[in-house]
């Protein structure tokens, strides 16, 4: 009797691209030689309506946000940006080796927030967000990253640092220095969008599954990790005067003339070349380390030549 096969399981609901050849010729060449000898063609355009421009105090963020991963998030903020409400907010924490925290500019006269989610009044949105922690994975092109991991199955996905589950057919972006995710009260569906984070420390990757990360700071992060740290629980400023001044936040869309930005398609010889080089650091290393974790194959972001 011929053996029945099995039913098709739902990993095979994601494609899995096929891991890119390093091409001879970029084996014992640096990142950043890579990088600047990449062709155009390895290089994905960024919308400049998934660009928020963040004016504070200390200098301008550029934040790229993912709205294929956390739609309703996206759209939250987006909405919020065109409406003015981050503009006069304020940077309310600052956790050392981990986040920095932002929050737009509060309704009905009421105090900012900045308090920890466990203590402070939780707040009833009328149209409440779904907890966008992770997507299906269908229709997704994966790339595996060739290292272990130890929270998931890491790779790339499009350009981001993403995980996946390939079992339950889901996949998620990976919490990494740079991530930018959205700060909500104790139940999972509190976040509105009006809270944002940028990870400044070792990536939080047990964060995963558990915030709705919505994009990634492509410019302007050193000046804002470098602020005094918070004295309250969880690195919250204590009071006014500490906290940091939002001037005015934009989309790129809405500045005429603002530079276009691309990010390299993680699909591409030139950044297997990337993972390779930055994993055993050619002419440095004494021990080649032959590995590394997601957080530090980080993807190449650039203004567009």
């Amino acid at each position: 009797m011929k053996k029945l096969l099995p039913p098709l399981a739902a990993p095979l609901l994601m494609a899995q691209a096929p891991p890119p050849q390093v091409p001879a010729a970029l084996a014992n060449t640096s990142a950043d030689q890579i990088i600047d000898a990449s062709p155009a063609a390895h290089w994905l355009a960024i919308d400049p309506d998934d660009i928020m421009v963040m004016d504070t105090a200390v200098g301008r963020m550029v934040v790229q946000l993912a709205p294929q991963f956390a739609p309703q998030h996206v759209a939250a903020i987006k909405a919020l940006v065109k409406a003015g409400r981050f503009d006069d907010g304020r940077i309310v924490r600052v956790q050392d080796n981990y986040v920095v925290q932002w929050a737009a500019k509060p309704l009905d006269g009421k105090a900012v927030v900045s308090q920890p989610p466990d203590v402070r009044e939780q707040r009833v949105r009328p149209e409440r967000l779904p907890a966008e922690y992770e997507r299906s994975a269908r229709g997704l092109a994966f790339t595996p990253s060739p290292y272990k991991d130890t929270y998931a199955e890491a790779g790339w996905i499009s350009g981001w640092q993403a995980a996946r589950d390939a079992k339950a057919g889901t996949a998620w972006l990976a919490h990494c220095y740079g991530t930018v995710g959205v700060g909500r009260d104790m139940p999972p569906d509190t976040g509105d969008g009006a809270e944002l984070y940028t990870v400044i420390g070792h990536g939080p990757r047990h964060l995963d599954r558990n915030i709705a990360n919505v994009g990634r700071v492509l410019a302007g992060i050193e000046p804002h990790a470098a602020l005094p740290r918070g004295t309250e629980a969880l690195g919250f400023y204590k009071d006014e005067s500490s906290r940091v001044k939002i001037t005015q936040v934009r989309l790129a869309s809405q500045i005429p003339g603002f530079p276009r930005w691309q990010m390299m398609d993680t699909a591409s010889p030139s950044f297997a070349a990337v993972v390779q080089a930055r994993a055993n650091r050619t002419g440095f290393f004494v021990r080649p380390a032959g590995a590394a974790d997601l957080c530090t194959l980080k993807v190449p972001v650039r203004e567009a030549r």
